[in-house]
C-alpha cells in the first residue's frame, strides 16, 4: 500500500478509492489493521526537522568580522593592561550575542507549530463504531465523519457528503468557503483549490458533513509538503548584514596592513623591535571601533522598540534595516490587503441597482439610493430569514457565526432597516443548500394565515424557478430574464460573489416543503452581490508604498477577477494590465518567470511552490523582497523572502514563526510605517558609522605619524582606549535616536549593492581624520614646544580628539543638511551626550583617579580655547562641503530640468 500513497486521489472515484485502500465504505477498518497500519506508516503527525544544536546557534552569533575584530581587541587589552579592561570588552561580545541568538532562537519552533496544526481529535468509524481519537493515530484507509465546525484532521477523499463548504483560507487562499462533492470528477492536473472532492488537513468545515477516507498522514498531507518546502526553503541574509560582514572584512584588513607597515617602518629606521611592536599594537588598538558591534546592534535594538509602538514586532534584529532597503512587497490577498470578512456591496432588486456602505460584518452602512421600495425590503428579508447562521459582538467587534456569505446577507439586511427580531418568525421547515439543486429554501409563518417560502442559490436556479419578479412598490410584474442576465454580468465582472432570491407565498396548509414546491412560480426578487472588501488602510499604505518607490504585488489562491478587482480598488501599479493564473505560472521558463514577476503586479491561483518560485523569481532580479501573509500556506515564502511579514491577529502560528515580523494589528499601513522606521535605522547606523570611523582613522594617523618621524606617541593605547569606549557610548548612540529626516520616504529605495559608505562619505571620513590628526598631532608638537610635561601634551591631545568628535557628532546628525535646518533641538540625546562626553573629560583631565589611572594631567585655559578652536574649525569645514555638494545637487537638476 506504501506505494499508493502518492496518487492523484481526486482523480480517481470513490469505489476505486476504497479497494485501492482497502477499506469499508460503512463499517471502517477494524482495530487490529489499525494497529498494523499504524505500525507501517507512523503516526498522523509532521516529522520535527533536525537543527542546529542550542550551543551552536550560540557560537553562530561570533562568526562576525566585526566580532571577531572585537574579540582580538579584548585579547590585545589584556596583554596592553588589566585583564579587567578585555573583561569588560568581551562582555559587550557576549551580550551582543545573547541578544542576537534570543531574537532568532524561535524560528527553529516553526516546524513544531505547522505539526501543532494538524493535532486535534477525529471522528472516526471503525469496525462499524463510532469512535472519537487522537488525529495522531489516524491511518490511511481509516473512515472518518466531517460535521461542521470541525478541523480536517488528514488528507481525505470525500465517499459521501452533504452540502459541504469547507474554508481552505489557510491552506489555498481561497476567501470563501469551498463547496465540496464527493461524486465530483476531476481531472489529475485539478489545482488544490479546485478539488471539490477532497478535503485537507488543518482547514475548516463551516457547513454541512461528509465521510471520507483517509488517503495521506503526517509528511504526506498537503500541510506536511508545505512544512518540507518550510523546512528547506533558505534563509538569506539581508543587505545589512551583507553590508557590514563586507566592510568589516575591509577595516580588519586595513588594519592589519597598516599594523604591519607601522611594525616595518620602525624596524627600518632602527627603532627598538619592542618599542616598534608595542606602537603598532597602540595602532591595532587606536583602529578597532570597539563600541561599533554593540553600538550598531543596540541601534537596531531601538528600531526595533520604536516599531513595536507601531505594532510592528521585531523577531530578528537585522530585519529593522532590511524593510527600509525593501524594493517589492509580494502580499497576500485574504485577510491582509482585504478585511476577510465577506460584504456585501451591491444588490439589484426591482429593476434597480443599489450600493451599500461599509464593510465587515459591522452593521454599520447604509443603501442608497434612500427610497421606500418594497423590492428591496423583501430581497433583504429573504437573505435575513433563509439563512442558518448568525453575527455576534463581543467588544465592538463583529463576528460570523456559520458561513461568512450568510453573515453578509444579515448585515447587509441590518444596513436596510431590518432587525434581528424580524428573524424570530417561525421556520416551519427548510430544505438545505445541495449541489445538486444550487439552492436553499426556508419556509416562514410570517401570521395573517400566511406562510412564505424564501430561497437562495444560483442565478439559473432560481430563474429557471421564476415567472414574475417585483418593481420597486412590490407589485408583480413580467420577469425580465436578460435584464437580470446583465445584472449578474455586470456584478460578476467587479469580481463579486452573486446569489440570486426569490420567495413564494403558501397558505396555512403548506407545513413543510419538497422540491415540487420549488419547481415553478417563484417571484424573483433579485441579487446580491458581496466580496471580501480591502481594507481603507491598506489603500492608503500600498500609495505611500509606491511613493516610497515600492512596487507592491499581490499574489493570492483566490479567483483572478475577484484579485484583479480588489487590485484596482486598493490601487496596484499595472492591477489593470494582465491577471496571471496559476496555471499560466506554471507553463512559463525560469526565464519568462523571472520576467513575468518583474512586470506583473496580480497573481491568483497561486500554489505554495509557485508563491516560493514567484519570491525566488523577483530576488534573481535584484529585489530584496518582502512578503506577507497569515496562512499555513504564506510560510515557505515567508521564510524564503528577505524579510518574512506576518498577520498577528489572524495569523497561524506557522506563519509567525517563519517570518521576521509579525504586525500585531493585522494593518497592511502597518508596513509602510514599518518601512519608514528601517529607512530611518539605516540612515542612523550610517550616520553611526560614518562618525566613528574618523575617530579610528585619526587616531591611526596620529600612531603612524609619530612612528615614521620617530617622535613620542601623542596618545597612549589606554587613552586610546578611554577614547573609543566613551564616545560610542556617550556620542554615538545619540545617533541612534534620530528621527527621520523629512524627505525620508520620498526617496527611492536605497540600492541593495550600494556600499555603506558612499565615496562621499568615504571622502568626508578622511577629512576628519585628518582634522584629528592636525589637530591632535599639532598641538601636542606645540605643549611640547612650550615645555610642558609630556602628560599633558598627551591629554591635550586626547581633548582634542574627543571635542573634534564632539562637534562632528552635530554634522552628522545629518548627511547632507544642516543641523540647524532639521531641528537643532530636536534630537536632546545628542545635547545630554555632548555634555555628558564634557562632564567625562573634565573627569579626565582634572580628578587625580583618572590621572593615575589614565596618565592624564590637568590643562591650561589657554589649551582649552586652541582646543575647542580646531573644533568649531571642523565643524565649519564639513557644513562648507556639505553646502558645497547641496548647491552642486540644484544644478545638476536644474540643469537636467532645462
Amino acid at each position: 500500500m506504501q506505494t499508493l500513497l502518492g496518487h492523484h486521489w481526486h482523480h480517481l472515484p470513490a469505489d476505486e478509492v476504497r479497494l485501492l485502500l482497502e477499506t469499508d465504505p460503512v463499517k471502517g477498518l477494524d482495530t487490529f489493521e489499525v494497529r498494523h497500519r499504524q505500525e507501517r506508516f507512523g503516526p498522523n503527525v509532521l516529522t520535527p526537522q533536525k537543527g542546529a544544536s542550542p550551543l551552536v546557534r550560540f557560537l553562530r552569533q561570533f562568526n562576525n568580522p566585526l566580532i571577531l575584530i572585537l574579540l582580538a581587541s579584548s585579547v590585545i587589552t589584556a596583554v596592553l593592561k588589566d585583564p579587567l579592561d578585555a573583561a569588560v570588552i568581551f562582555g559587550v561580545v557576549f551580550i551582543n550575542a545573547v541578544i542576537g541568538y534570543a531574537q532568532e532562537a524561535r524560528a527553529e519552533q516553526a516546524i513544531e507549530a505547522l505539526a501543532q496544526t494538524i493535532s486535534t481529535e477525529a471522528t472516526v468509524i471503525r469496525g462499524g463504531k463510532t469512535l472519537r481519537v487522537n488525529a495522531a493515530e489516524l491511518v490511511p484507509g481509516d473512515l472518518v465523519t466531517l460535521l461542521s465546525g470541525a478541523k480536517v484532521p488528514a488528507d481525505l477523499r470525500l465517499i459521501r457528503s452533504r452540502d459541504l463548504q469547507v474554508a481552505e483560507a489557510a491552506l489555498t487562499g481561497e476567501s470563501a468557503p469551498v463547496e465540496k462533492a464527493a461524486d465530483a470528477h476531476l481531472e489529475p492536473d485539478t489545482p488544490l483549490a479546485e478539488r471539490r472532492n477532497m478535503a485537507y488537513a488543518s482547514t475548516l468545515v463551516t457547513y454541512g458533513q461528509a465521510t471520507g477516507i483517509v488517503a495521506a498522514i503526517g509528511d504526506n498531507t498537503e500541510v506536511g509538503r508545505i512544512s518540507r518546502l518550510l523546512s528547506e526553503a533558505q534563509e538569506l541574509q539581508t543587505p545589512l548584514t551583507r553590508k557590514i560582514a563586507g566592510f568589516s572584512k575591509i577595516v580588519l584588513y586595513a588594519i592589519l596592513v597598516l599594523a604591519a607597515a607601522t611594525f616595518g617602518i620602525g624596524v627600518l629606521r632602527g627603532q627598538p623591535a619592542g618599542e616598534t611592536f608595542y606602537a603598532a599594537i597602540a595602532l591595532v588598538v587606536a583602529m578597532i571601533p570597539e563600541g561599533l558591534p554593540a553600538a550598531l546592534t543596540v541601534t537596531l535594538a531601538i528600531g526595533v522598540s520604536r516599531m513595536a509602538r507601531r505594532r510592528a514586532i521585531i523577531r530578528k534584529l537585522p530585519a529593522v534595516e532590511t524593510l527600509g532597503s525593501t524594493t517589492v512587497i509580494c502580499s497576500d490577498k485574504t485577510g491582509t490587503l482585504t478585511q476577510n470578512q465577506m460584504t456585501v456591496t451591491e444588490i439589484y432588486a426591482g429593476d434597480t441597482f443599489y450600493t451599500v456602505s461599509g464593510a465587515g460584518y459591522a452593521p454599520t452602512g447604509e443603501i442608497s439610493p434612500v427610497g421606500d421600495s418594497m423590492a428591496l425590503r423583501e430581497i433583504l428579508t429573504a437573505g435575513l430569514l433563509c439563512n442558518d447562521s448568525a453575527l455576534a459582538e463581543s467588544e465592538g467587534r463583529w463576528t460570523a457565526q456559520g458561513d461568512p456569505t450568510e453573515a453578509a446577507l444579515i448585515t447587509a439586511a441590518l444596513k436596510g432597516g431590518l432587525t434581528l427580531a424580524q428573524r424570530e418568525a417561525p421556520r416551519v421547515d427548510a430544505i438545505p443548500f445541495e449541489s445538486q439543486h444550487q439552492y436553499m429554501a426556508t419556509l416562514h409563518d410570517l401570521g395573517a394565515d400566511r406562510r412564505m417560502l424564501y430561497v437562495k442559490g444560483s442565478i439559473e436556479a432560481i430563474l429557471a424557478r421564476s415567472g414574475v419578479s417585483l418593481d420597486p412598490a412590490g407589485l408583480p410584474v413580467a420577469l425580465d430574464r436578460d435584464a437580470v442576465h446583465a445584472a449578474a454580468d455586470r456584478m460578476a465582472a467587479d469580481g463579486l460573489r452573486v446569489l440570486a432570491f426569490a420567495r413564494r407565498e403558501f397558505s396555512l396548509a403548506q407545513v413543510a416543503l419538497s422540491h415540487e414546491d420549488l419547481c415553478c412560480n417563484l417571484t424573483f426578487l433579485g441579487l446580491q452581490g458581496m466580496i471580501d472588501p480591502p481594507r481603507q488602510e491598506a489603500i492608503q499604505a500600498v500609495a505611500a508604498a509606491q511613493t516610497a518607490g515600492i512596487r507592491v504585488k499581490m499574489i493570492t489562491g483566490d479567483h483572478a477577477l475577484t484579485a484583479g478587482t480588489i487590485a484596482r480598488q486598493i490601487g496596484l501599479t499595472g492591477a489593470a494590465g494582465r491577471v496571471l493564473t496559476g496555471k499560466e505560472l506554471a507553463e512559463l521558463s525560469d526565464e519568462q518567470l523571472i520576467a513575468a514577476a518583474d512586470e506583473t503586479s496580480v497573481f491568483a491561483r497561486v500554489s505554495p511552490e509557485q508563491k516560493l518560485r514567484l519570491v525566488d523569481a523577483l530576488q534573481a532580479r535584484g529585489h530584496v523582497v518582502a512578503m506577507t501573509g497569515d496562512g499555513v500556506n504564506d510560510a515557505p515564502a515567508l521564510k524564503q523572502a528577505n524579510i518574512g511579514v506576518a498577520m498577528g491577529i489572524t495569523g497561524t502560528d506557522v506563519s509567525k514563526e517563519a517570518a521576521d515580523m509579525v504586525l500585531t494589528d493585522d494593518n497592511f499601513a502597518t508596513i509602510a510605517a514599518a518601512i519608514e522606521e528601517g529607512r530611518t535605522v539605516f540612515d542612523n547606523l550610517t550616520k553611526m558609522i560614518a562618525w566613528t570611523l574618523p575617530t579610528n582613522l585619526g587616531q591611526g594617523l596620529v600612531i603612524l605619524a609619530a612612528i615614521v618621524l620617530g617622535v613620542t606617541l601623542p596618545i597612549l593605547p589606554i587613552q586610546i582606549l578611554w577614547i573609543n569606549m566613551m564616545t560610542a557610548v556617550l556620542l554615538g548612540l545619540t545617533l541612534a535616536m534620530e528621527r527621520g529626516e523629512p524627505d525620508i520616504m520620498r526617496r527611492p529605495p536605497r540600492d541593495p549593492g550600494a556600499p555603506i559608505l558612499t565615496r562621499v562619505l568615504v571622502w568626508r571620513v578622511v577629512l576628519v581624520g585628518l582634522l584629528i590628526l592636525v589637530a591632535a598631532f599639532g598641538l601636542f608638537e606645540l605643549e611640547l614646544g612650550l615645555g610642558v610635561d609630556i602628560a599633558v601634551a598627551r591629554t591635550v591631545a586626547v581633548n582634542a580628539v574627543v571635542i573634534i568628535e564632539i562637534f562632528y557628532l552635530f554634522n552628522s546628525r545629518s548627511l547632507t543638511q544642516s543641523p540647524f535646518r532639521i531641528g537643532f533641538f530636536s534630537n536632546r540625546w545628542v545635547l545630554a551626550g555632548a555634555a555628558a562626553m564634557t562632564l567625562a573629560q573634565l573627569a579626565f583631565t582634572y580628578l587625580p583617579p583618572f590621572n593615575r589611572v589614565f596618565a592624564s594631567a590637568p590643562i591650561s585655559p589657554a589649551d582649552w580655547g586652541r582646543i575647542v578652536a580646531f573644533g568649531v574649525a571642523g565643524y565649519l569645514v564639513i557644513e562648507a562641503e556639505k553646502w558645497l555638494r547641496r548647491s552642486k545637487s540644484k544644478m545638476v537638476m536644474r540643469s537636467n530640468r532645462g
